[in-house]
Protein backbone atom coordinates (compact mmCIF):
# COMPACT_ATOMS: atom_id res chain seq x y z
CA UNK A 1 0.00 0.00 0.00
CA UNK A 2 1.29 3.38 -0.62
CA UNK A 3 -0.25 7.03 -0.94
CA UNK A 4 -0.84 9.15 -3.89
CA UNK A 5 -1.08 12.90 -2.96
CA UNK A 6 -3.36 13.63 -6.12
CA UNK A 7 -5.70 10.18 -5.98
CA UNK A 8 -5.30 8.45 -2.07
CA UNK A 9 -4.26 5.35 -1.54
CA UNK A 10 -3.32 2.69 -3.91
CA UNK A 11 -4.28 -0.63 -3.06
CA UNK A 12 -3.34 -3.99 -5.01
CA UNK A 13 -6.32 -6.16 -3.97
CA UNK A 14 -4.51 -8.85 -5.81
CA UNK A 15 -0.95 -9.27 -4.43
CA UNK A 16 -0.27 -12.25 -3.25
CA UNK A 17 0.16 -10.72 0.30
CA UNK A 18 -2.91 -8.65 0.53
CA UNK A 19 -5.38 -11.50 1.69
CA UNK A 20 -2.71 -11.83 5.07
CA UNK A 21 -2.45 -8.21 5.59
CA UNK A 22 -5.92 -7.59 4.80
CA UNK A 23 -7.30 -6.98 8.01
CA UNK A 24 -4.58 -4.89 9.53
CA UNK A 25 -5.14 -2.76 6.87
CA UNK A 26 -8.37 -2.38 7.38
CA UNK A 27 -7.97 -1.60 10.96
CA UNK A 28 -5.47 1.41 10.18
CA UNK A 29 -7.66 2.70 7.84
CA UNK A 30 -11.06 3.02 9.75
CA UNK A 31 -8.78 4.56 12.68
CA UNK A 32 -8.62 7.20 9.89
CA UNK A 33 -11.95 7.38 8.51
CA UNK A 34 -15.07 5.75 7.11
CA UNK A 35 -14.29 6.30 3.55
CA UNK A 36 -11.04 6.37 1.75
CA UNK A 37 -10.58 7.45 -2.12
CA UNK A 38 -8.27 4.66 -3.24
CA UNK A 39 -7.03 3.80 -6.60
CA UNK A 40 -7.08 0.11 -7.83
CA UNK A 41 -5.60 -1.97 -10.63
CA UNK A 42 -5.04 -0.17 -13.99
CA UNK A 43 -5.96 3.41 -12.22
CA UNK A 44 -9.27 2.98 -11.19
CA UNK A 45 -10.22 5.59 -8.46
CA UNK A 46 -12.47 3.94 -6.23
CA UNK A 47 -13.79 5.29 -2.68
CA UNK A 48 -13.82 2.23 -0.09
CA UNK A 49 -15.96 1.83 2.85
CA UNK A 50 -14.23 0.51 5.42
CA UNK A 51 -16.50 1.10 8.87
CA UNK A 52 -19.53 -0.61 9.82
CA UNK A 53 -22.22 2.39 10.57
CA UNK A 54 -20.78 3.78 6.37
CA UNK A 55 -21.14 0.07 5.12
CA UNK A 56 -24.65 -0.17 6.47
CA UNK A 57 -25.66 3.26 5.31
CA UNK A 58 -23.97 2.30 1.80
CA UNK A 59 -25.42 -1.11 0.92
CA UNK A 60 -29.10 0.71 1.74
CA UNK A 61 -28.37 3.96 0.07
CA UNK A 62 -30.77 4.56 -2.89
CA UNK A 63 -28.17 6.98 -4.79
CA UNK A 64 -25.11 4.15 -5.15
CA UNK A 65 -26.51 1.79 -7.99
CA UNK A 66 -25.41 -1.38 -9.26
CA UNK A 67 -26.03 -0.56 -13.41
CA UNK A 68 -23.89 2.26 -13.98
CA UNK A 69 -25.21 2.51 -17.97
CA UNK A 70 -27.18 5.28 -16.86
CA UNK A 71 -24.44 7.08 -15.99
CA UNK A 72 -22.26 8.64 -18.81
CA UNK A 73 -19.70 9.59 -16.41
CA UNK A 74 -18.98 6.00 -16.10
CA UNK A 75 -15.55 4.44 -17.92
CA UNK A 76 -16.86 2.36 -20.93
CA UNK A 77 -14.96 -0.72 -19.56
CA UNK A 78 -17.25 -0.94 -16.93
CA UNK A 79 -19.79 -1.09 -19.19
CA UNK A 80 -18.45 -4.21 -21.07
CA UNK A 81 -17.64 -6.05 -18.07
CA UNK A 82 -18.89 -9.75 -18.37
CA UNK A 83 -21.60 -8.00 -20.51
CA UNK A 84 -23.86 -11.02 -21.46
CA UNK A 85 -23.82 -12.04 -17.73
CA UNK A 86 -24.05 -8.25 -16.17
CA UNK A 87 -28.37 -8.54 -16.26
CA UNK A 88 -28.95 -10.06 -13.12
CA UNK A 89 -30.38 -9.23 -9.53
CA UNK A 90 -26.74 -8.01 -8.28
CA UNK A 91 -26.17 -5.71 -11.52
CA UNK A 92 -29.44 -4.41 -11.35
CA UNK A 93 -32.11 -1.34 -9.75
CA UNK A 94 -35.41 -0.94 -9.36
CA UNK A 95 -37.56 -1.89 -10.99
CA UNK A 96 -35.57 -4.26 -12.60
CA UNK A 97 -34.46 -5.41 -9.61
CA UNK A 98 -37.85 -6.16 -8.20
CA UNK A 99 -38.67 -7.65 -11.07
CA UNK A 100 -35.73 -9.84 -10.88
CA UNK A 101 -36.14 -11.08 -7.74
CA UNK A 102 -39.27 -11.82 -7.28
CA UNK A 103 -39.09 -13.90 -10.57
CA UNK A 104 -36.07 -15.70 -9.41
CA UNK A 105 -37.61 -16.35 -5.56
CA UNK A 106 -41.19 -18.23 -7.20
CA UNK A 107 -38.16 -20.66 -8.62
CA UNK A 108 -35.80 -20.70 -5.97
CA UNK A 109 -38.41 -21.14 -3.09
CA UNK A 110 -37.80 -21.93 0.37
CA UNK A 111 -39.06 -25.13 0.36
CA UNK A 112 -36.80 -26.03 -2.40
CA UNK A 113 -34.10 -25.24 -0.23
CA UNK A 114 -35.64 -26.90 2.72
CA UNK A 115 -36.23 -30.26 0.96
CA UNK A 116 -32.50 -30.42 0.36
CA UNK A 117 -31.41 -30.73 4.23
CA UNK A 118 -31.54 -34.72 3.43
CA UNK A 119 -29.70 -34.57 0.13
CA UNK A 120 -26.83 -32.13 1.65
CA UNK A 121 -26.47 -34.51 4.69
CA UNK A 122 -25.76 -37.30 2.02
CA UNK A 123 -23.58 -35.81 0.16
CA UNK A 124 -21.57 -34.59 3.35
CA UNK A 125 -21.26 -38.37 4.48
CA UNK A 126 -20.13 -39.70 1.12
CA UNK A 127 -17.32 -37.09 0.62
CA UNK A 128 -16.19 -37.63 4.03
CA UNK A 129 -16.19 -41.79 3.44
CA UNK A 130 -14.04 -41.09 0.68
CA UNK A 131 -12.13 -38.29 2.96
CA UNK A 132 -11.26 -41.42 5.53
CA UNK A 133 -9.63 -43.38 3.29
CA UNK A 134 -6.78 -40.64 2.47
CA UNK A 135 -3.53 -42.25 2.07
CA UNK A 136 -0.91 -41.14 5.33
CA UNK A 137 -3.92 -40.26 7.30
CA UNK A 138 -3.29 -36.88 5.54
CA UNK A 139 -6.37 -34.75 3.20
CA UNK A 140 -6.60 -31.24 1.39
CA UNK A 141 -10.28 -30.45 2.70
CA UNK A 142 -11.01 -27.61 -0.14
CA UNK A 143 -10.36 -30.29 -3.57
CA UNK A 144 -12.28 -33.06 -0.78
CA UNK A 145 -14.61 -31.76 0.71
CA UNK A 146 -15.20 -27.84 1.10
CA UNK A 147 -15.52 -27.38 -3.23
CA UNK A 148 -17.65 -30.51 -4.14
CA UNK A 149 -20.16 -30.27 -1.56
CA UNK A 150 -21.66 -27.49 -2.66
CA UNK A 151 -20.87 -27.78 -6.04
CA UNK A 152 -22.92 -30.76 -6.29
CA UNK A 153 -25.94 -29.40 -4.28
CA UNK A 154 -26.03 -26.16 -6.90
CA UNK A 155 -25.66 -28.36 -9.49
CA UNK A 156 -28.27 -30.73 -8.22
CA UNK A 157 -30.83 -27.88 -7.47
CA UNK A 158 -30.32 -26.29 -10.90
CA UNK A 159 -30.04 -29.65 -12.98
CA UNK A 160 -26.79 -29.51 -13.90
CA UNK A 161 -24.70 -32.86 -14.80
CA UNK A 162 -22.42 -33.83 -11.84
CA UNK A 163 -20.02 -34.72 -14.04
CA UNK A 164 -19.72 -31.06 -15.73
CA UNK A 165 -18.63 -29.71 -11.78
CA UNK A 166 -15.30 -29.55 -12.32
CA UNK A 167 -15.89 -26.77 -15.98
CA UNK A 168 -18.36 -24.91 -13.91
CA UNK A 169 -15.24 -24.26 -11.09
CA UNK A 170 -12.92 -23.66 -13.84
CA UNK A 171 -15.25 -21.21 -15.47
CA UNK A 172 -16.69 -19.54 -12.61
CA UNK A 173 -12.77 -18.98 -10.74
CA UNK A 174 -11.88 -17.61 -14.71
CA UNK A 175 -14.67 -14.67 -14.22
CA UNK A 176 -14.09 -14.12 -10.58
CA UNK A 177 -10.53 -13.70 -10.70
CA UNK A 178 -10.95 -11.21 -13.56
CA UNK A 179 -14.00 -8.60 -11.29
CA UNK A 180 -12.35 -5.16 -11.06
CA UNK A 181 -9.78 -6.43 -13.32
CA UNK A 182 -10.90 -4.45 -16.83
CA UNK A 183 -7.00 -5.44 -17.94
CA UNK A 184 -8.23 -8.95 -18.07
CA UNK A 185 -12.01 -9.09 -19.53
CA UNK A 186 -10.44 -9.37 -23.10
CA UNK A 187 -7.87 -12.51 -21.74
CA UNK A 188 -11.20 -14.58 -20.62
CA UNK A 189 -13.75 -13.66 -23.56
CA UNK A 190 -12.99 -17.86 -24.42
CA UNK A 191 -14.28 -18.47 -21.26
CA UNK A 192 -17.25 -16.83 -21.47
CA UNK A 193 -17.94 -17.71 -25.05
CA UNK A 194 -17.83 -21.43 -24.03
CA UNK A 195 -20.06 -21.29 -20.83
CA UNK A 196 -22.35 -19.09 -22.97
CA UNK A 197 -22.40 -22.00 -25.22
CA UNK A 198 -22.82 -24.86 -22.41
CA UNK A 199 -25.68 -22.93 -20.79
CA UNK A 200 -27.02 -22.41 -24.15
CA UNK A 201 -27.69 -25.82 -24.93
CA UNK A 202 -29.08 -26.68 -21.74
CA UNK A 203 -31.51 -24.00 -21.88
CA UNK A 204 -33.03 -25.50 -24.56
CA UNK A 205 -32.72 -29.08 -23.39
CA UNK A 206 -35.14 -27.57 -20.17
CA UNK A 207 -37.49 -25.64 -23.15
CA UNK A 208 -38.50 -28.70 -24.64
CA UNK A 209 -38.16 -31.38 -21.78
CA UNK A 210 -38.37 -29.80 -18.48
CA UNK A 211 -37.43 -31.17 -15.72
CA UNK A 212 -37.80 -30.82 -11.66
CA UNK A 213 -35.09 -27.98 -11.25
CA UNK A 214 -34.34 -24.75 -10.84
CA UNK A 215 -33.13 -23.95 -14.41
CA UNK A 216 -36.42 -25.38 -15.66
CA UNK A 217 -38.17 -23.25 -13.34
CA UNK A 218 -36.46 -19.80 -14.85
CA UNK A 219 -36.85 -20.81 -18.30
CA UNK A 220 -40.71 -21.23 -17.52
CA UNK A 221 -41.18 -19.23 -14.63
CA UNK A 222 -43.70 -16.01 -15.56
CA UNK A 223 -45.31 -13.32 -12.91
CA UNK A 224 -47.95 -10.88 -14.33
CA UNK A 225 -46.93 -11.60 -17.79
CA UNK A 226 -43.20 -11.16 -17.30
CA UNK A 227 -40.58 -13.78 -18.04
CA UNK A 228 -36.94 -13.53 -17.65
CA UNK A 229 -35.34 -12.27 -21.09
CA UNK A 230 -32.57 -13.99 -22.85
CA UNK A 231 -29.87 -12.63 -21.80
CA UNK A 232 -31.15 -12.47 -17.82
CA UNK A 233 -31.47 -16.07 -18.45
CA UNK A 234 -28.04 -16.27 -18.60
CA UNK A 235 -27.12 -14.12 -16.00
CA UNK A 236 -29.38 -15.42 -13.26
CA UNK A 237 -28.15 -18.85 -13.88
CA UNK A 238 -24.29 -17.81 -14.10
CA UNK A 239 -25.09 -15.95 -10.67
CA UNK A 240 -26.98 -18.85 -8.82
CA UNK A 241 -24.21 -20.93 -9.79
CA UNK A 242 -21.18 -18.69 -8.54
CA UNK A 243 -23.30 -17.45 -5.17
CA UNK A 244 -24.57 -20.88 -5.13
CA UNK A 245 -21.09 -22.50 -4.53
CA UNK A 246 -17.95 -20.00 -4.07
CA UNK A 247 -19.31 -18.38 -1.35
CA UNK A 248 -20.21 -21.50 1.04
CA UNK A 249 -16.56 -22.64 -0.26
CA UNK A 250 -15.19 -20.06 1.44
CA UNK A 251 -17.24 -20.46 4.62
CA UNK A 252 -16.61 -24.06 4.80
CA UNK A 253 -13.15 -23.52 4.37
CA UNK A 254 -12.62 -20.61 6.28
CA UNK A 255 -14.41 -22.23 9.23
CA UNK A 256 -12.74 -25.33 9.40
CA UNK A 257 -9.03 -23.40 9.47
CA UNK A 258 -10.41 -20.80 12.09
CA UNK A 259 -11.82 -22.95 14.33
CA UNK A 260 -8.30 -25.26 14.31
CA UNK A 261 -6.53 -22.30 15.03
CA UNK A 262 -8.51 -21.51 18.30
CA UNK A 263 -8.62 -24.66 20.34
CA UNK A 264 -10.89 -23.11 23.21
CA UNK A 265 -13.74 -22.62 20.84
CA UNK A 266 -13.25 -25.71 19.09
CA UNK A 267 -13.35 -27.04 21.61
CA UNK A 268 -16.33 -25.51 23.21
CA UNK A 269 -17.98 -26.25 20.09
CA UNK A 270 -17.46 -30.04 20.49
CA UNK A 271 -18.75 -30.06 24.09
CA UNK A 272 -21.70 -28.03 23.47
CA UNK A 273 -22.75 -28.75 18.93
CA UNK A 274 -26.05 -27.09 19.97
CA UNK A 275 -23.60 -24.08 19.48
CA UNK A 276 -22.95 -24.28 15.87
CA UNK A 277 -25.93 -21.75 14.62
CA UNK A 278 -24.13 -19.34 16.76
CA UNK A 279 -20.59 -20.30 15.90
CA UNK A 280 -21.73 -20.29 12.09
CA UNK A 281 -22.64 -16.50 12.69
CA UNK A 282 -18.95 -15.81 14.09
CA UNK A 283 -17.68 -17.48 11.27
CA UNK A 284 -19.39 -15.56 8.46
CA UNK A 285 -18.24 -12.25 10.76
CA UNK A 286 -14.97 -13.19 11.41
CA UNK A 287 -13.79 -14.34 8.20
CA UNK A 288 -16.17 -12.70 5.74
CA UNK A 289 -16.31 -15.40 3.11
CA UNK A 290 -17.58 -12.58 0.57
CA UNK A 291 -14.82 -9.19 1.10
CA UNK A 292 -15.84 -7.00 -0.89
CA UNK A 293 -19.46 -6.20 -1.98
CA UNK A 294 -20.26 -6.08 -5.69
CA UNK A 295 -19.43 -2.54 -7.22
CA UNK A 296 -21.97 0.53 -6.66
CA UNK A 297 -21.61 3.79 -8.35
CA UNK A 298 -22.72 7.50 -7.40
CA UNK A 299 -25.94 8.38 -9.15
CA UNK A 300 -25.13 11.79 -8.12
CA UNK A 301 -22.82 13.53 -5.97
CA UNK A 302 -22.86 12.48 -2.77
CA UNK A 303 -21.99 14.11 0.54
CA UNK A 304 -20.77 10.90 2.24
CA UNK A 305 -19.24 10.31 6.10
CA UNK A 306 -16.72 13.29 5.09
CA UNK A 307 -16.09 12.49 1.75
CA UNK A 308 -17.28 13.99 -1.58
CA UNK A 309 -17.89 11.20 -4.08
CA UNK A 310 -18.62 12.43 -7.41
CA UNK A 311 -21.20 11.31 -9.91
CA UNK A 312 -20.29 8.25 -11.79
CA UNK A 313 -18.26 7.34 -8.56
CA UNK A 314 -16.90 3.47 -8.25
CA UNK A 315 -18.23 2.83 -4.25
CA UNK A 316 -16.79 -0.66 -2.98
CA UNK A 317 -18.03 -1.49 0.98
CA UNK A 318 -15.46 -3.65 2.71
CA UNK A 319 -17.48 -5.99 4.56
CA UNK A 320 -14.21 -7.94 5.68
CA UNK A 321 -13.41 -4.71 7.45
CA UNK A 322 -17.19 -3.26 8.79
CA UNK A 323 -17.30 -7.19 10.30
CA UNK A 324 -14.48 -6.68 12.04
CA UNK A 325 -14.99 -2.80 13.40
CA UNK A 326 -14.56 -1.97 17.14
CA UNK A 327 -17.66 0.16 17.37
CA UNK A 328 -20.06 -2.35 16.61
CA UNK A 329 -18.19 -5.40 17.68
CA UNK A 330 -16.33 -5.61 21.24
CA UNK A 331 -12.81 -7.32 20.73
CA UNK A 332 -13.95 -7.47 16.60
CA UNK A 333 -10.34 -9.61 16.42
CA UNK A 334 -11.56 -12.14 18.82
CA UNK A 335 -12.85 -15.18 17.64
CA UNK A 336 -15.90 -16.42 19.81
CA UNK A 337 -18.89 -18.82 19.00
CA UNK A 338 -20.98 -17.28 21.82
CA UNK A 339 -21.07 -13.53 20.62
CA UNK A 340 -24.28 -12.35 20.89
CA UNK A 341 -25.41 -10.06 19.21
CA UNK A 342 -23.79 -10.56 15.99
CA UNK A 343 -25.44 -8.10 13.39
CA UNK A 344 -22.76 -9.02 10.33
CA UNK A 345 -22.82 -8.26 7.06
CA UNK A 346 -22.01 -11.18 5.45
CA UNK A 347 -25.08 -11.51 3.30
CA UNK A 348 -25.24 -7.56 2.59
CA UNK A 349 -28.01 -5.74 3.61
CA UNK A 350 -31.13 -4.58 2.52
CA UNK A 351 -32.69 -5.12 -1.55
CA UNK A 352 -29.31 -7.11 -2.57
CA UNK A 353 -29.33 -9.15 0.55
CA UNK A 354 -28.01 -12.74 -0.59
CA UNK A 355 -31.30 -14.64 -1.58
CA UNK A 356 -29.00 -17.46 -1.13
CA UNK A 357 -28.44 -17.34 2.58
CA UNK A 358 -30.41 -20.02 4.00
CA UNK A 359 -28.97 -22.24 1.81
CA UNK A 360 -25.77 -21.13 3.12
CA UNK A 361 -26.69 -21.26 6.26
CA UNK A 362 -28.13 -24.64 5.84
CA UNK A 363 -24.68 -26.43 4.27
CA UNK A 364 -22.53 -24.40 6.98
CA UNK A 365 -24.50 -26.10 9.73
CA UNK A 366 -24.58 -29.75 8.62
CA UNK A 367 -20.92 -29.53 6.95
CA UNK A 368 -19.13 -28.34 9.61
CA UNK A 369 -20.17 -30.20 12.36
CA UNK A 370 -20.28 -33.94 10.20
CA UNK A 371 -16.42 -33.28 9.63
CA UNK A 372 -15.50 -32.53 13.31
CA UNK A 373 -17.71 -35.65 14.35
CA UNK A 374 -15.77 -37.76 12.10
CA UNK A 375 -12.56 -36.40 12.72
CA UNK A 376 -12.48 -35.70 16.38
CA UNK A 377 -8.33 -35.69 15.78
CA UNK A 378 -8.61 -33.07 12.90
CA UNK A 379 -5.37 -30.85 12.71
CA UNK A 380 -4.01 -28.33 10.79
CA UNK A 381 -1.31 -29.54 8.44
CA UNK A 382 0.33 -26.45 6.51
CA UNK A 383 4.35 -26.61 6.03
CA UNK A 384 4.47 -22.66 5.11
CA UNK A 385 4.33 -19.79 7.30
CA UNK A 386 2.15 -18.19 4.74
CA UNK A 387 -1.95 -19.58 3.97
CA UNK A 388 -2.49 -20.25 0.30
CA UNK A 389 -5.57 -17.48 -0.21
CA UNK A 390 -7.24 -17.03 -3.52
CA UNK A 391 -5.86 -13.90 -4.92
CA UNK A 392 -9.24 -12.76 -5.86
CA UNK A 393 -10.69 -9.28 -5.24
CA UNK A 394 -14.66 -10.00 -4.08
CA UNK A 395 -14.16 -13.19 -1.64
CA UNK A 396 -11.89 -14.26 0.73
CA UNK A 397 -10.94 -18.48 0.49
CA UNK A 398 -8.21 -20.48 0.47
CA UNK A 399 -6.71 -22.52 -2.27
CA UNK A 400 -6.04 -25.47 -0.30
CA UNK A 401 -6.68 -26.58 3.37
CA UNK A 402 -4.20 -29.66 4.24
CA UNK A 403 -5.10 -31.49 7.27
CA UNK A 404 -4.24 -34.18 9.26
CA UNK A 405 -7.02 -36.63 10.15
Amino acid sequence: MNTDEQTGLVLDFFSPHFKEQAFSLYRDLRQQGAVHPVQLSADIPAWLVTRYDAALAALKDSRFIKDPRTLPEVEDFWLDETDLFSEHMLASDPPDHTRLRNLVHKAFTPRMIEEMEGRIREIANDLLDKLASSPNGRAELIDAYAFPLPILVISEMLGIPTEDRQRFRNWSTTLLAATNRPEKWEEIQPTMVEFQEYLGDLFEKRRSHPADDLISGLVHVEEEGNKLTSRELYSMVFLLIVAGHETTVNLIGNGILTLLQTPNQLALLRESPERIGSALEEILRYTSPVEMATNRWAAEEVSFFGQTIPKGGLVIVALGSANRDGNQFPQPDRFDITRQPNRHLAFGLGIHYCLGAPLARMEGKIAIPTLLDRFPNLALDFKGESLPWRQDFLMRGLTELPVRL
